[in-house]
């Protein structure tokens, strides 16, 4: 765990304390001009949603990506940040967009989105369609080709109201949210390297898709594999001294125990995806599955199982780690067993203080603008995301700020309701305006 930035989170309290005796309010001068400047681009706003979603952008269409990001590019050019189209050959995607501000002063904060769909070329969804004058019907609209024309649309009123000079920002598209590159200490480099550099990280994902809610905590994953191994022998000979057990019992003992001994962690999930087993076994090379061949009177001589593990906390990912480790350990006679988890995980969003801090300064804001209030996500409903990749190096980081009020991502029914970007605009632009105004 990286080592607090000085004594920022404190100052970070007081300030919050502060602000609520202040009450900022939309009678503030400088808000109620952020606010109209919202209102006046969030028609182009719109117009940049429709055509970066009739771009196909899936991970794996690299000239799609590229052409995403050189879009946002432009948009953010024109706002005079200093921006990047980063090469991703070393981890196999496209690339990613970076675009940073110096500011005058305030907290140095990451805003961070992506550039790729789950929507391949061979995907039919591939073009939006309106479902009535605010629900937009299309591949990406709220995951989050939405929630990137709020960061750019954010920071047009900031501009407008002359504010953007004095912010410290930077800004991560990343190209691979949606499948990621390999290796993941190259493919999120950029991320990671930002996010040491920042004190704040805001997530521009859709959360629950509910604008009542933010996210403080997501769950991480990581994928594991069991290898168990037995004596293969006619069956008659099963539990003697000289055979033991066979491979598949093991293999359930080792299964009923992960059950028994973690299944009422809360937040906590471990799910065997599939299993093959007997006295032959092929898998597939993608990890996806396998053959495997037996007899009734044989006993079995080898197992595997691949799975996932997510947790909601570093500490939890690494306490159940432990457990299922050592419950591996204490085999049956005369089996071995061996379990290894991915190198290719994604890190948990911990929940913090400074985490809940924030929610609590973006929940004021929502309310002073009259949007009502903010709670957050139970994080069983929110999947992991880039923004965990900060959890190691910011003070604090909420996500979940991007276009909301649709269903069904990764689906062919994706929605997105986009009377929801003025208003996600509107509260990031102000939080920000509050944030440099903290006198942090």
């Amino acid at each position: 765990m990286a080592s607090p930035k000085s004594n920022y989170k404190t100052l970070f309290l007081f300030t919050v304390l502060c602000f609520s005796i202040l009450s900022y309010s939309q009678n503030n001068k400088s808000e109620k001009n952020i606010i109209k400047a919202v209102d006046k681009h969030t028609h182009s706003a719109i117009a940049l949603i429709k055509k970066t979603v009739n771009i196909n952008s899936g991970t794996m269409n690299f000239e799609g990506v590229k052409e995403i990001g050189s879009l946002f590019k432009n948009e953010l050019d024109k706002l005079g940040f200093k921006t990047e189209l980063t090469n991703g050959d070393a981890y196999g995607r496209a690339g990613h967009l970076i675009a940073t501000r110096q500011g005058k002063k305030g907290p140095k904060v990451l805003l961070i989105g992506h550039l790729d769909t789950v929507f391949e070329l061979d995907s039919p969804f591939q073009e939006y369609t309106m479902i009535n004058d605010s629900i937009m019907k299309g591949p990406g609209v709220a995951d989050m080709k939405g929630g990137n024309a709020i960061i750019i649309l954010a920071m047009q009123a900031l501009e407008d109201v002359g504010l953007l000079d004095e912010l410290s920002i930077e800004i991560v598209m990343t190209g691979d949210e949606e499948k990621s590159g390999r290796p993941l200490n190259l493919s999120k480099k950029d991320l990671i390297d930002a996010a040491k550099r920042a004190d704040i990280a805001l997530g521009f994902e859709n959360g629950d898709n509910n604008p009542k809610t933010i996210v403080v905590s997501r769950r991480g994953s990581t994928d594991w594999k069991l290898k168990v191994t037995g004596n293969s022998a006619h069956s008659s000979q099963v539990f003697t001294e000289a055979i033991g057990t066979g491979a598949i019992y093991e293999t359930s003992r080792i299964l009923n125990e992960f059950y028994k001994q973690l299944a009422n962690e809360k937040d906590l999930t471990f799910n065997p995806g599939f299993i093959i087993g007997g006295t032959n076994l092929q898998e597939n090379e993608d990890g996806t599955g396998g053959n495997a061949s037996g007899k009734t009177n044989v006993v079995s001589q080898e197992t595997v199982v691949r799975g996932d593990l997510r947790a909601v906390s570093l500490e939890q990912l690494k306490k159940a780690k432990a457990t299922m480790t050592k419950i591996v350990s204490e085999n049956y006679p005369k089996t071995n067993a061996e379990l290894r988890f991915s190198d290719g995980a994604y890190p948990p969003l911990t929940k913090t203080e400074g985490n809940v801090i924030l929610l609590g300064y973006y929940n004021m804001v929502s309310e002073d603008l009259g949007f009502g209030s903010v709670t957050a996500v139970n994080p069983r409903n929110a999947g992991a995301a880039d923004i965990s990749f900060t959890s190691e190096y910011v003070d604090m980081a909420i996500d979940g700020l991007g276009l909301t009020g649709g269903g069904d991502d990764h689906t062919i029914n994706e929605t997105g309701n986009l009377n929801t970007v003025a208003t996600q605009a509107k509260i990031t632009a102000v939080l920000m305006y509050r944030l440099v105004n903290s006198k942090m």
